[in-house]
Formats: C-alpha cells, structure tokens, sequence
C-alpha cells in the first residue's frame, strides 16, 4: 500500500457538503476502470488524498486539487462559456495563492483539475505551472471543447488567453479518463507546454509493457558501449532491464526526456566547423550550452517551441520561465544580457529533434517589463537553421 508517511501538503477547510460529489466522482471513476481504493481522505479537507490499486495489482496515489466545473449562465458572461473557480480558505491574505504540493518521493502523483458531475468530464491545467497560482480566479473554456472531450473521451488544447502570459495547455477527460489522466501527469510533470501537449496527444502512441517484454513489437538495439556496460554493472541489471525500467517508470523517462534536446543541440553545434570548446552548463539559472565561435565565447539558450502554430503556420514560443521570483513578477522574462543565442527546438511540432537559431537581442522588448524580453516569440524568418550564420553575426 502506497505509504501514509509524507511531507503533509498545506490543506484548507471545504464545505463537506460542496465537495463530496468531487471526491465520489474520482473514487467512482477510479472503480469503474477496475481499481480497488484504500484510502481516501475526508471531503472537509482539501487538497484530497486518494490511494488505489489497479487491476493490474499496481498501487498507486493522487493529491487532487479538484474544484466544480459548471455551465451556469452568468450575466454579461458568453453562454458558450463552462468554468471553475479556484477557490480554498478566504481572501483576508493581501495576495492569497494556492500552495500546489509536489510529493518529493514520487510515491504521489498532483493532479489540478475542474469536475463537472452532472456532465461527467473534467478539465486539469498543469500543477506544476501553477504551483504559485492566485486563489480567487476563474478558469473558463468552451463549449466546443466541452463537446471534444464527450465525444473523443480525451482531449488536449492550448488556452488562448490564460491568467498572466504564460500559455496553458488544458487537458480534458470523461470519467473513464480519470486513470489515464494520473499517468499522464506522472510522465509529463515539469514538462514545457509544447511537449505537454505532444504527449497528450500521442500518450496511446507509445506501449505501455517494457522493452524487455515487448516480445517482437519494436527491435531493440542495444548499446554496447563501455559506459553502457559500466552503468548497467553498477545497478545490477542487464543494459535491456535498464531501458525496460525507463520505460515503465514515466518520472524517468521524463527527467531523460527533459536532458534530450539539451544534448541533440550539443551534439549538432559541437560539429560546426569554427567551433571549439562546445560544452553543456548544467547549472540552473545559466544558459544550456557554451562554446567559442572563431576565439569568441558565445552561449546559446534552448527553448522547446509550443506544439500549437501560429495561425500563419510558424512555430510559436513561451519564451518565459516557468516560475517568477514571487517579490519581482519581471523576473519571469529574460533579459538580452543573459545569453547570445537562442535555440528553438521543433520536436513538439515536427516530432524530430531540429533546432532554428536567432540572436537574442533581435528578439522584441516585453510591453511592460522595462528591460525584459516579449514572452510571445513567433519563429519567424529571422529564426535561420543555419546556427553558423548566426554566430558569425553574433561573434562579429
């Protein structure tokens, strides 16, 4: 059974009465996909704690933030419009924010999600985009893709406009998607939007059952590199358990998959010619890759492009962080000082591991942040494939 030891969450009194139909939804949707549950906490409390065993004899956990979503008309509001307040406690703190709870051992998995019981779909937005997030605000979303969710069971889409200028990418559910919801979130947690997006909309692309067990299914080539070998003594496995345990472990798989762009664009800029001393920073809060460009000392930002294009087609970045320092809001964007190039990766729309490049000074101010960097960058004509070209502008 999943363990009851834990760092405790912040949790906030609720209406028993307001929320036990959030928490019977859950259980109940759980139920019908085959699971057994063995806790869950009291509907007077907030955020709500579930543990359950799969059919499968999997045993697993979930923190849901979960509020009611409804179509109420509201005056001067559209009628096309469904919604759910984010609301927990009251508003006497001067900014009240919701505390979202990440469990560090893994052992429970975050979801943030909007209930219609009567409708019997959800709505989730990222928890960890919205970690920090304002208490008191409405999410609204359409009509129409309350009917994408009825119809498919299972749907994905970017929020036009969301509560700052961070993009959203929403995903929604009927109740027999409940399950397939948690797994999601634990292979995306921390995840950009763009990629957000793209393993939504290909989570049943990719089997479930471990590489080791795929019985003729893919061809496996397995490395027989010395490092290989080495990592694969070191835990006592044999190098096909090693990438089978990837695979069915989505917090790892997500932590490599997080590493990958990273290392495709090291491995492409270190082959130019006029390149020298190419290396990966690592370090958080610096850019991702350093090198020399003919003796002068470039650094290059990689960014992962939304997988929504813009309506002329171009390929779009958030190009943000995800978190702000909560005493200075600006401290979200970039500055132009902080590195000489930025990398767009494509991999959310192309599905392949290609990169445009542009010089982060021709990217456009921010309206409001005084020395800051637009957040919305569309990857436009003056983004080149050709990253020589561009640090031969950079460097000169």
């Amino acid at each position: 059974m999943v363990g009851d030891v834990m760092q405790q969450p912040r949790t906030y009194r609720v209406s028993a009465r307001d929320r036990e139909p959030l928490v019977e939804w859950m259980c109940s949707a759980l139920r019908n996909e085959g699971c057994r549950i063995l806790y869950r906490s009291p509907a007077d409390s907030a955020p709500f704690r579930i543990t359950f065993e799969t059919k499968e004899g999997e045993r697993m956990g979930v923190i849901a933030y979960a509020f009611l979503a409804n179509h109420n008309k509201i005056r001067n509001r559209p009628e096309d419009e469904h919604r759910f307040q984010i609301k927990y406690g009251n508003k006497t703190e001067a900014d009240p924010r919701l505390d979202v709870w990440h469990d560090p051992s893994g052992l429970y998995t975050t979801i943030f999600l909007g209930i219609n019981v009567e409708e019997d779909y959800f709505v989730a937005i990222d928890p960890v985009l919205n970690s920090n997030i304002k208490l008191f605000i409405m999410l609204g979303f359409k009509q129409h893709e309350v009917d994408q969710i009825r119809s498919k069971g299972w749907h994905a889409w970017e929020r036009a406009k969301s509560f700052d200028e961070r993009v959203q990418v929403l995903v929604g559910g009927t109740g027999a998607s409940l399950l397939r919801l948690i797994r999601f979130e634990q292979a995306v947690q921390g995840e950009a939007q763009g990629h957000r997006q793209l393993v939504a909309e290909t989570f049943d692309r990719v089997p479930t059952r471990s590489l080791a067990d795929a019985g003729g299914l893919v061809e496996v080539h397995l490395p027989q590199h010395a490092d290989a070998q080495r990592l694969a003594r070191e835990l006592d496995l044999t190098p096909t358990e090693v990438f089978g345990l990837i695979e069915r472990a989505p917090r790892l798989k997500q932590a490599v998959r997080g590493w990958v762009a990273e290392e495709h664009l090291f491995r492409h800029l270190s082959r130019l010619p006029g390149v020298s001393d190419c290396e990966r920073i690592e370090k958080d809060g610096q850019p991702d890759v350093q090198l020399r460009y003919r003796d002068v000392r470039l650094t290059v930002e990689c960014k992962n492009v939304l997988r929504a294009k813009a309506a002329d087609g171009a390929a779009r970045l958030d190009f943000q962080r995800t978190r702000a320092p909560k005493d200075n809001p600006c401290g979200r964007y970039y500055q132009a000082t902080e590195f000489d190039v930025v990398a767009a990766c494509l991999h959310a729309v192309s599905e392949r591991w290609e990169f445009r490049f542009a010089r982060t000074h021709l990217l456009g101010p921010h309206k409001t942040c005084s020395g800051r960097l637009a957040s919305n960058v569309k990857v436009d004509a003056q983004w080149l494939a050709d990253a020589e070209a561009v640090f031969e502008a950079a460097a000169g």
